[in-house]
């Protein structure tokens, strides 16, 4: 997923994309699930690189890992990026629909997850004009596992609510979100950063909820002069 951002070595920054638990190959789960569960597997691969500080970035679930690694790791993040995230749990309405997917992966495994996310995952403008964009997350969501994409379903289902971390997330925070997202939506973004202590916010116009897939070029340009700031 972070392929594209591996790039930003060449202006001189080390970057290190974690590979979660279930995911790629990665080694299962154990039978209790929690998103900190991604935060310590995180924690455990800085510790192995002896990386004590870090500019930690997620989109999406990401984002939710983000939150989970200030909760209990705050002194090893530098900065923060919150991309397509928030901070709110679930509501009702989406715990249902994860266990709605979590039912759709037992019955038609990952092809039918991937028809039936698609649509919410990329924009509008995407799904009609960037047909590559939409192959390409199609192949990352059909070669995962059953169990893996199971167990991220749990994780996001009960996840802590983080609202209550962004008035003491007191490091410089870049939020960035598509124009198109509408899982989390814009209006999200901005409830974000008028809460943390020190944000900007960027909108990705014409992109949706996997808005460093789908124009790669925008969210580099704006996580590269989020980074320079930090230089």
């Amino acid at each position: 997923m972070w392929e594209r951002q591996l790039a930003l070595a060449d202006r001189g920054w080390r970057v290190i994309a974690p590979q979660f638990r279930g995911f790629d190959g990665a080694a299962g789960d154990p039978p209790a699930q929690s998103i900190d569960d991604y935060a310590g597997d995180v924690v455990d691969l800085l510790d192995a690189l002896h990386i004590h500080e870090a500019i930690v970035g997620g989109l999406s679930m990401g984002g939710y890992v983000c939150f989970a690694l200030w909760r209990v790791a705050a002194r090893r993040c530098q900065a923060l990026v919150l991309a397509d995230t928030k901070a709110g749990a679930d509501t009702q309405e989406a715990r249902a629909g994860r266990q709605n997917a979590l039912e759709l992966v037992e019955r038609d495994g990952l092809p039918g997850l991937a028809a039936d996310m698609l649509p919410k995952l990329l924009g509008e403008t995407t799904r009609a004009e960037r047909p590559e964009v939409v192959g390409y997350v199609r192949k990352l969501i059909e070669r995962q596992t059953a169990r893996g994409i199971a167990g991220a379903l749990r994780r996001l289902r009960d996840r802590p609510d983080a609202t209550d971390l962004l008035p003491h997330i007191n490091v410089p925070t870049l939020v960035l979100v598509g124009s198109e997202d509408t899982l989390t939506p814009p209006s999200e973004s901005e409830r974000m950063r008028v809460t943390l202590p020190d944000a900007t916010l960027d909108i990705i116009e014409q992109a949706g909820h996997l808005s460093n897939l789908e124009l790669p070029a925008a969210f580099d340009a704006a996580l590269g002069a989020f980074l320079t700031t930090l230089r």
